[in-house]
C-alpha cells in the first residue's frame, strides 16, 4: 500500500495542473466566443449556417471596417428575460467620426453630421437586406460583444 504522504505528493502536481487548465479554459471564455450567423444581411461574406470566432474587447477599440457582433435592439414591449439576440455588421464610423456620406441621407441619420460619442454607425454588406443604422440610426456602443476575427469551419455532423 502506497505511503499517504507519497500518494499526495503526487496528487498535487495533478491537481495544479488540473486548475490551471480550468483557469484557462475560464480566461478563454472571457475572451473569445463562437456565434452562428442567421440571416443575409451580411452576404456574399457571411452566411446563414457560418460560425464565426469573436474576441470580446471594450467598444472604445473597435475600428472602422470591422466586423462586430452587436446585441439587437429589444423592442418597446419587450419582457425582461436572459435571451440575448446578436446581429453581425461592419463598422462605418465610430464617435466623434463624421456621418459617412453613402449613409448621410439615410433617414435615420438625416439630421446628423458626427457621430455621437460612445455610438457607432453599423452597416450590412447586403444593403436590400440588413437592419442597420440606415434604419435604426446610431448603435450605443456598449452593445458591442466583440470583433470577429475569423470564419470557422463547419461543424461535423
Amino acid at each position: 500500500m502506497p505511503h499517504p504522504v507519497r500518494r499526495r505528493l503526487v496528487l498535487l502536481p495533478v491537481v495544479a495542473v488540473a486548475l490551471s487548465g480550468l483557469a484557462v479554459v475560464a480566461w478563454l471564455r472571457r475572451r473569445f466566443v463562437v456565434v452562428a450567423v442567421s440571416g443575409d444581411s451580411m452576404r456574399p461574406s457571411f452566411r446563414t449556417g457560418d460560425r464565426v470566432l469573436v474576441r470580446r474587447i471594450p467598444a472604445r477599440r473597435v475600428r472602422v471596417g470591422e466586423v462586430v457582433v452587436i446585441e439587437a435592439p429589444r423592442p418597446r414591449n419587450h419582457q425582461p428575460g436572459p435571451e440575448r439576440k446578436w446581429h453581425i455588421k461592419r463598422v462605418a464610423a465610430v464617435g466623434d467620426d463624421p456621418v459617412p456620406a453613402p449613409v448621410a441621407d439615410a433617414p435615420a441619420l438625416r439630421n446628423a453630421d458626427r457621430v455621437p460619442s460612445g455610438h457607432l454607425v453599423v452597416l450590412g454588406d447586403n444593403p436590400g437586406s440588413s437592419l442597420d443604422s440606415r434604419q435604426r440610426g446610431f448603435v450605443p456602443a456598449d452593445r458591442v460583444l466583440g470583433v470577429v476575427l475569423r470564419r470557422l469551419p463547419p461543424e461535423n455532423r
